[in-house]
């Protein structure tokens, strides 16, 4: 199924790269061409089959695609959303991949002013610690969601076309709010990149860091196993959803503190009840994600 005849990806690692191996996998048969400021990770998609051409002119890319995808860092958005502006097709639309909304959306609406009807806005709730062309897998996708936040100004059928192309790679669509959005996954998702940078931090800061390396085992590596993606793309998008970040983390501080005074005050029982609770809550979280899956 062929939604779209010309798919240039701005941005060809993990992200973009596995759109477009899962696209393939599907039976699309349009052209993808690659974009990225990464002469190597270009070269690097090309000889991957993740692209079928690369190219250095915004204007002669973007005039000939009817589907653009930026799979950037979330800061990149804006300055890419600008270059691409003056080149669009009547026809043309425009997603993104990013994992923050809110200001994504706000560049939308700067960058594209009378054209940002045709900017669709969206987020897979997917990915691996791992990053660049190499990273991508066919499989990246299949059964994961896929978040819509539509703009009063989309039209209905490109909104359908966008979220038919994500179901080709056998993603389930969810809707939200841009705010709503950048609230869920700053608890969820970002709060725990961040921890697990600071954790993997302060051990090798350490100063016996060697020796604590050595021990870490399956809780340490399972724990910080988020801390091998990409820090770029991971410090845009701590910046970009700060607030909301900053709201959260107060919150963990907070219990932190609670901890903190159980294990002063040698209170075991109060320790223990917020251990079980938490396992619960992740038990009954699971099962929840099992049977979905089933």
């Amino acid at each position: 199924m062929t939604l779209f005849h010309h798919i240039l990806i701005f941005g060809v690692g993990l992200i973009g790269g596995s759109l477009s191996l899962a696209l393939r996998k599907s039976g699309y048969t349009g052209k993808i061409t690659g974009i990225d400021r990464n002469e190597q990770a270009l070269r690097r998609a090309l000889q991957l089959g993740l692209i079928d051409e690369v190219t250095a002119s915004v204007e002669a890319a973007v005039s000939k695609a009817d589907l653009i995808l930026i799979a950037a860092p979330v800061a990149q958005t804006g300055p890419i959303l600008a270059s691409i502006k003056p080149y669009l097709q009547e026809a043309a639309i425009v997603t993104d991949v990013g994992s923050t909304k809110s200001n994504v959306v706000a560049a939308a609406y700067r960058e594209l002013g009378e054209k940002v009807g045709c900017f669709i806005p969206a987020h897979p709730i997917a990915g691996r610690e791992m990053n660049g062309p190499d990273a991508a897998v066919d499989d990246l996708f299949v059964g994961k969601k896929l978040v819509m936040t539509p703009l009063p100004e989309n039209a209905e059928g490109d909104v359908e076309k966008v979220a038919a192309m994500w179901k080709q790679c056998h993603a389930i669509i969810h809707f939200l709010s841009p705010q709503d959005h950048d609230t869920v996954f700053a608890l969820v998702s970002h709060l725990p990149h961040l921890l697990s940078y600071a954790l993997v931090d302060q051990v090798a800061r350490h100063p016996n860091a060697a020796l604590m390396f050595e021990y870490a085992a399956s809780g340490f590596r399972d724990f910080t196993r988020i801390a091998g993606a990409s820090p770029e793309m991971w410090r845009d998008i701590s910046m970009a959803n700060k607030d909301h970040l900053l709201s959260e983390l107060d919150g963990y501080l907070a219990e932190l503190g609670q901890l903190r005074n159980m294990l002063a005050s040698g209170d075991a029982l109060g320790l223990e009840a917020v251990y079980t609770h938490a396992q619960q809550a992740r038990l009954n979280w699971m099962a929840a994600i099992e049977a979905a899956e089933k």
